[in-house]
């Protein structure tokens, strides 16, 4: 496992990830979409993007992840979602 801090460029490959962490960071995000994409990039086809974020709400979390296009909801927990890429 690694940690990666970017401002959106990860460096990585594409579909060379297969779970991304995404907790309470998306609400004081600049640019949600760009790293949204990234996300979406790096992540393996049958990759997961879990996601909680205490400052949005279930609206928010959902329309704002799966909005784009590039995720669908596959499931919701108490506190976390957990997002599927969408193929592009």
């Amino acid at each position: 496992m690694q940690t990666i801090l970017s401002d959106c460029d990860t460096g990585l490959p594409d579909d060379e990830v297969n779970r991304v962490l995404l907790y309470d960071v998306l609400h004081d995000l600049s640019t949600p979409d760009q790293v949204l994409r990234e996300l979406r990039r790096v992540l393996r086809p049958h990759g997961i993007l879990s996601f909680s974020d205490h400052h949005l709400k279930q609206e928010e979390i959902v329309s704002g992840v799966t909005g784009t296009g590039r995720f669908r909801l596959l499931k919701k927990g108490k506190w976390t979602y957990a997002f599927l890429p969408v193929k592009p």
